[in-house]
């Protein structure tokens, strides 16, 4: 059981009446040669360290290798626990875990790139959000990676996840729509919702640059994962509510793969443009160039 494109993938899950996270297991046992048991030990371990890498800074902070970031997380769970946050439960926990993700990435922490480093907080951050709020269990949230899990291997197979490629379109564009379909399936959403919300999270991200500051993936990144996470968060409620996505998922990583292959150099990873050429980051990093 094998699928090249979303469209694919959509006719599997019809022909054989599974949700995506199905057919993606389904997927990982045959080409991998194992069993559902691995597979899902595999995946149940890649959700524990996703939860200690969204949990570790809320208790004990660690500042970055950098210098650039720490502390950031544990001062919004902070906010959000003297009743002054504004964005609702579900969104004030996803910010709150992306950015402590990214906070354990960059002071040499364990996390799974989910697709990328950079990335890494947007999965798990949605995923957890979800289970808090709605009380999901830890099985059905393996159906939610396994659901990420397979936009992000149609991501890898079809277009890029690499910022140095594609620009933060490409990394936190892709980590947010995995979250997004992984949410809409956890929320009973169908497969072609699913697709559908990752297409919306594509689109809306499209064109985003990859500028780090002092090259190091610690700021904008922290950031952007946050707001990646609530991009994800609100395609996955377009979808659910039916709103239309009238271009396809494959479409739409087609067209983010273009733009993203059009970028100047400057603006894939290289910090030499954007956030990380203004006067205020290379003070801060000693100077550009």
């Amino acid at each position: 059981m094998d699928f090249k494109n979303g469209k694919e993938l959509l006719e599997l899950c019809q022909r054989e009446s599974l949700p995506i996270s199905q057919v993606m297991r389904r997927r990982e046992c045959v080409l991998g040669e194992t069993t559902v048991d691995q597979v899902e030990r595999r995946m149940t371990r890649a959700l524990e360290i996703m939860r200690s890498s969204a949990m570790g800074p809320l208790k004990n902070p660690h500042r970055s290798m950098g210098g650039l970031i720490g502390g950031e997380a544990r001062r919004l769970a902070q906010h959000a626990g003297s009743k002054q946050g504004i964005c609702g439960p579900v969104l004030q926990r996803a910010i709150t875990y992306a950015m402590a993700v990214l906070e354990t990435n960059a002071s040499m922490g364990l996390i799974v790139a989910a697709p990328t480093a950079g990335s890494s907080g947007v999965v798990p951050a949605l995923l957890l959000a979800l289970q808090e709020e709605y009380h999901i269990s830890d099985q059905r949230l393996l159906d939610g990676l396994f659901n990420a899990g397979a936009v992000g291997y149609l991501a890898m197979r079809n277009a890029t996840v690499a910022g140095a490629v594609g620009g933060c379109q490409a990394e936190v564009g892709i980590a947010a729509a995995m979250a997004a379909s992984a949410a809409v399936e956890l929320m009973g959403g169908e497969p072609d919702q699913c697709l559908a919300a990752a297409s919306t999270v594509l689109m809306n991200m499209l064109g985003l640059v990859c500028d780090p500051v002092g090259g190091l993936v610690e700021y904008p990144c922290q950031s952007r994962n946050a707001a990646g996470v609530a991009n994800a968060l609100v395609a996955a409620e377009l979808a659910l509510s039916g709103v239309p996505q009238l271009i396809p998922f494959d479409e739409m990583l087609s067209a983010m793969y273009n733009v993203g292959r059009r970028l100047p150099v400057e603006l894939r990873e290289t910090a030499l443009g954007g956030c990380a050429a203004t006067p205020a980051a290379c003070q801060r990093c000693g100077g550009c160039g």
